[in-house]
């Protein structure tokens, strides 16, 4: 490896204490590709750093990480992943989603790759089964398609009154359609009308907004994405902006004072899917580790979201909330 390469490599990592050229040839390196960005992925960054040190492996001891970050920019991903595969990485961890996953698989046939909170992977075509995956992929399949379900019912029961709701979705991600039929589905099932908003910049997100307060949205779905997890302040002050009852995916959200959420843990995704590297690192193969399922779920409701929104909060949805912010 060229001495430029070398310092590529831990550039994108926490530093990197260079000892012997001994202790650096074991240096295990993980290439970690993000579709979001740095400045809102402390938290699931932690998780990860996290997993690889319960299962053995310790950042600037036994392992380095390069991160490449997309920052929502979906068409940098292959460029990144490639950066990635030509510093010769012993893993790719594929972060954010569906669009990080399709670009490493794009990049690589080769080197193992691990994936986080990726809908339905079979049908997507990235592994052959849950079970077993084949090729050189597998990761966490987290099914927020089904999750948008249940948020379209819960937010019917914040807003009872509600006949038409919108829902986000960025249309280039590879799951839009499956998003899109989910939520269709489960608001029909109720009697609601829901109306697709499409983002795919900021300015799209302010247009979204405000188209959905002009047709006259009672709520609005915000889908699992990774670009909306990067901008999930501003789409929080949007919601508050227009008055907008919204229900999201992760909990995050939340605590930046989005109103409420529902589904899987991401920061025990990513902790899980520092496992699964670790896993791959001590020499198990990924056509062989299932895909893993999601077991630890959050719905969280900000009463103070809801105070100002006008809302009075069901005491079914208090007494079934495992956090509830005050």
């Amino acid at each position: 490896m060229r001495r430029r390469d070398f310092i590529n490599i831990i550039g994108g990592a926490a530093a990197w204490p260079l000892a012997a050229r001994a202790q650096q040839a074991a240096m295990r390196v993980i290439g970690f590709l993000s579709s979001r960005s740095p400045s809102e992925s402390s938290g699931v960054v932690a998780a990860f750093r996290q997993g690889l040190s319960e299962s053995g492996f310790v950042e600037g001891q036994n392992l380095a990480i390069a991160f490449r970050w997309a920052e929502g920019h979906y068409d940098r991903l292959r460029a990144l992943a490639a950066e990635l595969v030509d510093l010769h990485v012993n893993v790719l961890f594929a972060a954010g989603g569906s669009p990080s996953a399709f670009a490493a698989k794009a990049a690589t046939a080769t080197i193992p790759t691990v994936f986080s909170a990726v809908d339905h992977p079979v049908e997507l075509g990235l592994v052959a089964s849950l079970n077993r995956p084949g090729g050189n992929l597998t990761g966490m399949s987290i099914f927020t398609a089904e999750i948008a379900s249940k948020n379209v019912n819960l937010l019917k029961e914040m807003v009872p009154t509600a006949t038409l709701v919108a829902y986000l979705i960025n249309p280039t991600n590879p799951a839009a359609k499956i998003y899109s039929d989910s939520v269709v589905a489960a608001a029909s099932a109720l009697g609601i009308t829901a109306r697709v908003v499409n983002a795919t910049t900021e300015q799209d997100l302010d247009d979204a907004f405000a188209s959905s307060k002009k047709f006259g949205a009672a709520g609005l779905v915000v889908i699992d994405e990774p670009f909306f997890h990067s901008q999930r302040n501003r789409i929080v002050a949007l919601a508050e902006r227009y008055a907008l009852p919204a229900i999201y995916t992760f909990r995050e959200y939340v605590t930046a004072g989005g109103l409420m959420s529902y589904g899987p843990s991401l920061t025990d995704a990513y902790r899980r899917g520092g496992m699964y590297v670790a896993r791959i690192l001590k020499g198990e193969k990924p056509a062989d580790l299932p895909v893993m399922q999601p077991t630890k779920f959050d719905f969280a409701i900000n009463l103070k979201m809801a105070k100002i929104l006008g809302l009075n909060v069901p005491p079914t949805l208090l007494a079934t909330a495992d956090e509830v912010i005050e």
